[in-house]
């Protein structure tokens, strides 16, 4: 906090009576003392930061901050204000005044320290003592910790500086996330809900995140403390965040979600009563927040399931191997490049629907676009298709390093994919770059760095010394032998006929229904559609995405098939299921199987990978072609050979409805039971539910 605050950037009479003068008048000292270097250029930043959200807070403080490029270091300002300052506070007027000004680029320490002051703010002490600080150098030293509060006002030089252990709260040392999930996670965990305290979770945030977010964790934490309610806080700030452990969060009785950005990984808290308001109300009246929780939880009132984030949201939990977190990464990619593989592909489909497949070698509709000729119009969607497919590698590589190493991935894992494209290295290639971008990163970020380089290190030294690193490997070291390797696959689907190609296709469909959407189904789903993924591609690779999209189709359909044919097998859900389950799969959304897999795996996953297999093996064997990497039977018309793909479904899909209709028919009852409530309540049918939430 030292090289933030000294006494030239106090003014303990403030005499601005609007909160703009205020935020001019402090920033004037910020600029006086080489801390920001355009003054309106950096009040136009504070507005627009007041714009978002009002920055009073009840008990008479204000702390317009911002992010701005036009701070060349992380500054803290502090004024008093006899008369008050109006900042939007509910209870009135700010006598203390906190302008913060943090770089664009701002590190995490610094941040961290910022993050401190924000929870310091929440102790009366603390305030009670900068109101009554005589001096300026007084008031910089208790900012600073050098000078803490006094219970009941005041200063003393006499005692430990409190910034460390209050920076410690904010990092996670002995704050919330980690240090608190001690108390939730040890001896006590196996205690009954009546001998123990309620254990509530929480998770703070704000646009900006450098304030409010720890304002509200501190407030949260002591209306806990005086409640004798356990409050663990994650707090998903700018100085970073670690993530609630998974025990912690299940020993929890209820969640308080208090932000104004979204909440990263909040399929995290499904299921537990929850409260869910602005970060503001968890500053202003945490106390109203424990109490509505717990009135919740006394009714039994829970949020419903909610859907999984992205990969990238759920990566690097603790305890998580190496492998879950390689498969996490490359998932990271696959999810974020599928959307433009799908607009892309069906955009180029759509472009040889209207002018036909000569249409790829059409002019540059900038030269030459008709309006009332389909063949321009063809001619448009196909290019613009192209353009779309163009960022496949590139996003792929970005985001698998994003995945690895957040933000500071993004620009050489796009840099390393956008080389693999150039030099046709392709899809294998933008897996090696953004696994490169990523460990890069992660290498760089493990390097002290003076304090003086940390503002600039997020925005120039880290994308500056990583993409170096990663061009020169993927141009000089391996980009030629994975192109190489790339041309080897091509030339090796391109001569696939006959056996190898039925062998092919089986193996294509065994992936796609092993787990309907999960990372085995991507990778047969990621091989298909790079092979598409050029203005020619060839009639294998056409095959091949053909066979995929065939067998993906094949679970939901056979499920949809099997409890209209033998619903009294399936319980009254299932069979509400499987009415969806017919649009699902004709929309080619494998997905839509996976309530009965969940169920039944042992009966559903094996008879869905055979009907799979026969598909694909009958759709490669029928010479079926597809240049859409989706759709369903909505690119019917742009398939080679309709008519038999389609009966390379529709046997697949019987395949399957039939061994999943004699596995179920095969269950015995339990003792006094019989039906598909029989079944449910068998112990076979108890056996397979704990395998299927254990895998």
């Amino acid at each position: 906090m030292s090289e933030m605050i000294n006494a030239d950037l106090v003014d303990l009479d403030l005499s601005a009576e609007t909160k703009e003068a205020a935020a001019r008048a402090l920033a004037e000292r910020m600029v006086a003392s080489g801390r920001v270097t355009d003054l309106e250029g950096f009040l136009a930043d504070v507005a627009a930061r007041e714009a978002q959200m009002p920055t009073g807070l009840d008990g008479g403080i204000g702390i317009p901050h911002c992010r701005s490029e036009h701070v060349t270091e992380p500054t803290l300002a502090f004024g008093r204000s006899t008369a008050g300052i109006d900042f939007g506070a509910a209870d009135g007027p700010a006598d203390l005044i906190f302008l913060i000004a943090a770089p664009a680029g701002a590190d995490d320490a610094h941040l961290t320290i910022l993050s401190s002051l924000a929870r310091q703010l929440m102790d009366a002490d603390f305030t009670a003592a900068l109101r009554s600080a005589d001096d300026a150098l007084a008031a910089a030293e208790l900012i600073r910790g050098e000078r803490p509060a006094r219970a009941g006002g005041g200063t003393e030089d006499s005692v430990a500086a409190p910034a460390a252990a209050s920076t410690d709260a904010a990092t996670g040392d002995a704050g919330a996330a980690t240090g608190g999930a001690d108390a939730v996670t040890g001896d006590s965990l196996g205690e009954p809900a009546g001998e123990r305290p309620f254990r509530i979770v929480a998770v703070t945030s704000c646009p900006t995140g450098i304030a409010h977010t720890y304002m509200a964790a501190e407030s949260l934490e002591s209306a806990g403390r005086e409640a004798g309610v356990e409050v663990v806080v994650e707090t998903q700030g700018s100085a970073g965040f670690t993530r609630l452990d998974p025990g912690v969060i299940a020993a929890a009785d209820a969640v308080i979600l208090a932000h104004d950005v979204p909440v990263r990984d909040k399929a995290r808290f499904a299921g537990k009563p929850t409260v869910d308001v602005g970060v503001k109300a968890g500053i202003n009246r945490p106390a109203e927040l424990i109490s509505e929780v717990r009135a919740k939880a006394e009714r039994g009132e829970v949020t419903a399931p909610a859907a999984p984030g992205t990969p990238v949201d759920r990566a690097g939990e603790s305890g998580e191997g190496y492998g879950t977190k390689l498969r996490k990464w490359l998932m990271s990619g696959v999810s974020y490049m599928v959307p433009f593989v799908a607009a892309g592909g069906l955009l180029i489909a759509l472009g040889f629907a209207i002018g036909g497949y000569e249409i790829n070698k059409a002019p540059s509709v900038m030269e030459h676009f008709m309006w009332t000729q389909a063949d321009s119009w063809g001619a448009l969607f196909f290019q613009i298709g192209g353009v779309a497919f163009n960022f496949l590698v590139p996003v792929l590589a970005g985001y698998i390093a994003y995945g690895m190493a957040d933000r500071p991935g993004l620009v050489p894992g796009f840099v390393g994919g956008a080389i693999s494209f150039t030099i046709n290295a392709g899809f294998l290639g933008g897996l090696a770059a953004g696994l490169i971008a990523g460990a890069v990163v992660m290498g760089i970020q493990r390097v002290r760095i003076p304090a003086t380089l940390r503002g600039i290190m997020p925005v120039v030294v880290i994308p500056l010394i990583s993409s170096a690193i990663v061009g020169f490997l993927m141009f000089v070291v391996i980009g030629k032998p994975i192109a190489s390797a790339q041309k080897a696959m091509t030339d090796w689907l391109n001569g696939l006929t006959g056996t190898n190609a039925v062998l092919l296709g089986m193996l294509l469909g065994l992936m796609m229904c092993f787990d309907l959407g999960g990372p085995v189904n991507k990778v047969a789903y990621t091989f298909a559609t790079a092979g598409i993924a050029v203005a020619a591609p060839s009639e294998s690779a056409m095959k091949i995405m053909a066979a995929v999209m065939a067998a993906g189709m094949v679970p939901p359909l056979a499920m949809a098939l099997a409890t209209t044919v033998r619903g009294r097998l399936f319980t009254q859900t299932e069979r509400e299921n499987g009415k969806a389950a017919w649009v699902l799969g004709a929309s080619f959304i494998s997905e839509g199987a996976i309530p009965f897999a969940a169920a039944d795996p042992l009966r559903v996953i094996p008879s869905a990978m055979v009907g799979g297999a026969v598909t694909g093996a009958l759709s490669m064997a029928f010479g079926a072609t597809l240049r859409a990497p989706h759709g369903g039977i909505f690119v019917v018309p742009l398939i080679g050979n309709p008519f038999l793909y389609l009966i390379a479904i529709a046997a697949g899909v019987c395949v399957t409805t039939a061994l999943v209709v004699v596995l179920k028919s095969l269950r015995k009852p339990a003792a006094g039971t019989s039906g598909a409530g029989a079944a449910d309540g068998s112990a076979v049918a108890a056996a397979e539910r704990k395998q299927a939430v254990a895998a």
